[in-house]
């Protein structure tokens, strides 16, 4: 039911819900609810004016009394953008009066036989930036006198409007800080990058993955980095980058196996103001923020097969499309992606999509265990011996003796080069003081290795599968969890692993179970 018109009245009333809130999405709403009485209404906008697009965007939209995810932004011709930029005054949409109507209409969704638009431009320190536009459904339902009475607010909703893109400026500017400091502690890690480089070059065995290094670096193409856990795959995606021509650029780590499911679009995608409950604002992914330099994506095989679909279109087009947007945002990266499982399997078994291992599979690298190459256990020793001697504030540094070596070319290192670091770390906290490391801790390695054995389940005299073992331990932590995979005390939890991991693992073993 519309009210009679009292511009003081409704003045007072319009700025108070204009400015109550931080958000132009909220506060627009509360504008939408308190306009219903007023004057018939379905469709509430804030529009922005792009000049460098020569565009309009919407920065709020609200759809019959709900905030409505934000539409692509629409391209203006030359023609269209000099008489929307050129309106000074408000308007009722009407195609006999404003015959360019039959032209911006369709591309605005206005359809002037079935609907009325009512728009209200918005000046900041004189300058056009946007407008203010209302919607019926229902044909000339807007007068002189709505237009008289809107007339009135054009301040506050301007001052609204700037507020609404300082605020974005300020989110962007946000973004770029975090970017620049994540730049400059890169930048700090110079000493240790270039050592790391050196050490790749020493490593007998790596003399061959040194020379894929630098063949690779120069180009832009992707990169699939294969090995065991623990064989230092971020070690050669750093050298990776830093020898390459973006090295000054952005260098974005995601492990894709320690962000939930449910986060992992958001995450390296980003999204759109409105696109779902609780996004204020606009989001850049890691996508977005590594453009001109290099992303790293660890676990590939962990991303689900939703991100994956949408990484396939990153690799093909080079392009994203943030979550709730329409319009495709082009970025200019170089992917490198590692992983210690099995792909070509995570193919058979549809837990991987093929196109996209083929996208990824371009220039393989394949690091060999320590174990096959203990050629390089004494310059690792060196290096790491060295690092960490810096990294805990050790003076006097204990000598290796070569019986010492000999002990640790004789282990297998099930844990590869991040299990040799921390015995070094721990020989050095031990041994502090000392003239010698022995690695005596090494027998403590074995003898753990033994115990667990020794402590589980006895292996009847018939022969198991390994994954028969391993489902039956998941099915009896899921019976005990009551079906609760993810979250405190889920499966997960007790297991030591991710959940999308887990649900994977599950899916794979075919394992059935109840959540209670």
């Amino acid at each position: 039911m519309e009210q009679s018109y009292d511009k003081d009245v409704f003045f007072k009333e319009i700025t108070l819900r204009i400015c109550s809130s931080l958000s132009s999405q909220t506060a627009l709403l509360r504008v939408y609810n308190f306009l219903q009485d007023w004057m018939k209404l379905n469709e509430m906008y804030f529009v922005m004016l792009d000049p460098e697009l020569r565009s309009l965007r919407t920065i709020a939209h609200i759809l019959e009394g709900e905030i409505f995810p934000n539409a692509s932004p629409i391209l203006l011709s030359e023609e269209l953008w000099n008489w929307v930029r050129g309106s000074s005054e408000p308007i009722i949409m009407n195609p006999d009066r404003y015959p360019v109507v039959n032209t911006l209409g369709p591309l605005v969704g206005l359809n002037p036989e079935k609907m009325t638009d009512l728009i209200i431009p918005l000046r900041i320190d004189g300058d056009r930036v946007g407008h203010l536009a209302l919607r019926s459904y229902v044909p000339n339902s807007y007068t002189e006198e709505h237009l008289n009475l809107l007339s009135s607010v054009t301040q506050p909703f301007a001052l609204a409007l700037g507020n609404a893109l300082a605020h974005e400026e300020a989110l962007r500017l946000k973004d770029l800080i975090q970017d620049e400091k994540e730049f400059l502690q890169q930048e700090m890690t110079n000493e240790k990058r270039e050592a790391t480089s050196e050490f790749i070059k020493e490593n007998v065995g790596l003399r061959e993955i040194n020379k894929q290094i630098q063949q690779v670096a120069p180009f832009a193409n992707t990169i699939l980095i294969l090995g065991e856990t623990g064989t230092g795959k971020e070690v050669i995606a750093n050298a990776i980058h830093y020898s390459s021509p973006r090295k000054n650029g952005p260098y974005i780590k995601v492990n894709c196996g320690a962000i939930p499911d449910e986060l992992i679009d958001n995450e390296l995608f980003g999204h759109e103001k409105g696109a779902f409950t609780g996004a204020t604002q606009a989001q850049r992914g890691r996508f977005e923020r590594a453009s001109g330099g290099t992303i790293f994506l660890d676990e590939i095989g962990d991303l689900p097969l939703h991100a994956q679909a949408r990484l396939l279109r990153v690799l093909q087009n080079h392009e994203v499309v943030r979550v709730g947007g329409g319009s495709p945002i082009k970025i200019d990266i170089r992917v490198i992606a590692a992983t210690h499982r099995d792909l070509d399997k995570m193919v058979e078994e549809n837990l991987f999509r093929s196109d996209l291992l083929f996208r990824l599979n371009v220039f393989p690298i394949l690091i060999p265990p320590l174990r096959q190459r203990k050629e390089d256990i004494p310059e690792m020793v060196k290096y790491l011996v060295a690092r960490k001697q810096k990294e805990l504030g050790i003076t006097t540094v204990p000598v290796v003796e070569p019986e010492a070596l000999e002990k640790l070319k004789d282990y297998s290192w099930p844990g590869n080069c991040r299990e040799l670091e921390n015995v070094i770390e721990s020989e050095l906290i031990r041994n502090r003081g000392e003239s010698c490391m022995t690695f005596d801790a090494l027998n403590c390695y074995k003898q753990l290795g033994q115990a667990t054995c020794e402590i589980s389940t006895p292996i009847s005299p018939r022969s198991h599968k390994l994954d028969d073992i391993i489902s039956a331990h998941i099915q009896e932590v899921l019976e005990r969890t009551k079906g609760q995979v993810h979250g405190e005390g889920g499966a997960a939890e007790i297991l030591g692993i991710n959940p999308s991991t887990l649900r994977s693992r599950i899916h794979k073993l075919g394992i059935r179970y109840k959540k209670v």
